[in-house]
């Protein structure tokens, strides 16, 4: 594309933006902080989920001080339910590097910035563009999409060749004036218009010049190789209530997948053993403790970014030893009513869910020996 060209793609780009662009509560402000904070919690996350996110967060955390200074546990609640928890875990321990090396001030440089823990090349280039004019122009999944159908890029788009061809393409379009503009505009179009599936060319600013519309090719480009197959795991808990009605819950390791989680224990059953064998097993092995396995409390299904599980809850009453933390941070009994001010992971919560159904006799016919 000639400069004439990029300047043509940009300038229609960033006014049909200017007129569209949906009414988000991070574009109502110029606090970097606050942008920060809209960047990470939209990072693998829908808009509308991230929306309520967000106001309860800046309610609570208004300044990076504010969240430096808060608990981490108290953090992790919050973001209970908004998934991809390290990134509450990295924010946390960021918004305390920025008070202690940056002087409360979110930085406005790229070494700065990208030093900063869960910011990355895409976010480091979405808040020095949003929050500071800078021009650094930002690809994710719809930015690649935008630009491989107005260029007919047909190539495989999750090759790292092809990402970034893109982003040297974008490097190239993004003007010096208006990067932040820029940058949201072509994440509108991606999510609004130029759509993964039936996409509204006829409302698009760029479609008299894009080849995957001229050639009817919208539905093949971007193309995209199949995905691995994703594995399905069989976990077992076990839901323990003492003489006095408290669960006993333990503490995922903060360096572990959902670090800093409570979480009811138990772990991943093994090819040749059963389900209540393997709730047995991992007890012994997480608390040092043989229990009997009673009934199955419940069965759910829950998807992770990289893969999804089955898991299966049983009543459990220990019947030899004391529990003890062996593989996690800390174990605690708390009753049903305190339980609701722990973080957990949503396959728990919905377990608790179920738990607050149940009515007294129902819950003490499993209170441990």
């Amino acid at each position: 594309m000639s400069s004439t060209e990029n300047s043509l793609f940009s300038e229609n780009l960033i006014d049909w933006y200017r007129q569209n662009k949906r009414d988000l509560p991070w574009r109502n402000t110029a606090d970097p902080y606050a942008i920060w904070i809209s960047e990470i919690m939209l990072q693998q996350t829908r808009v509308d989920t991230v929306i309520p996110y967000y106001h309860r967060f800046l309610k609570t955390f208004p300044t990076v001080q504010d969240l430096a200074d808060a608990d981490q546990q108290q953090v992790l609640k919050l973001w209970e339910g908004l998934g991809y928890y390290s990134r509450g875990r990295n924010l946390h321990y960021a918004a305390k590097h920025v008070v202690d090396f940056f002087d409360g001030i979110i930085p406005d440089t790229h070494q700065e910035i990208s030093s900063l823990k869960g910011v990355g090349p895409y976010t480091s280039a979405a808040i020095l563009s949003i929050a500071f004019q800078k021009k650094y122009a930002v690809v994710d999944g719809n930015v690649i999409r935008v630009v491989t159908r107005y260029l007919g890029i047909e190539d495989d788009i999750r090759s790292t060749r092809t990402k970034n061809r893109v982003q040297e393409i974008v490097d190239g379009l993004i003007p010096e004036d208006s990067p932040g503009d820029f940058n949201q505009a072509m994440m509108e179009l991606g999510a609004t218009v130029c759509t993964p599936k039936q996409p509204a060319c006829n409302s698009c600013p760029l479609s008299v010049r894009c080849m995957a519309y001229n050639s009817a090719k919208t539905e093949v480009i971007p193309y995209k190789s199949k995905a691995k197959k994703v594995p399905h795991h069989q976990i077992t808990v076990g839901i323990i209530v003492n003489k006095t009605g408290e669960f006993l819950i333990a503490l995922r390791p903060e360096d572990s997948m959902l670090g800093g989680l409570w979480e009811f224990p138990g772990g991943k059953k093994k090819t040749a053993e059963g389900l209540q064998q393997a709730v047995a097993r991992e007890l012994k092995e997480e608390l040092g403790v043989e229990v009997k396995v009673c009934n199955k409390f419940m069965e759910l299904k829950h998807a992770y970014s990289h893969f999804k599980i089955t898991l299966h809850a049983y009543w459990c009453k220990i019947v030899d030893g004391i529990p003890q933390p062996k593989s996690s941070q800390e174990i605690r009994w708390v009753s049903l009513e305190e339980i609701n001010k722990y973080p957990f992971p949503k396959a728990n919560t919905t377990l608790i869910e179920g738990l607050n159904k149940l009515d007294a006799e129902n819950l003490y016919q499993f209170v441990s020996e």
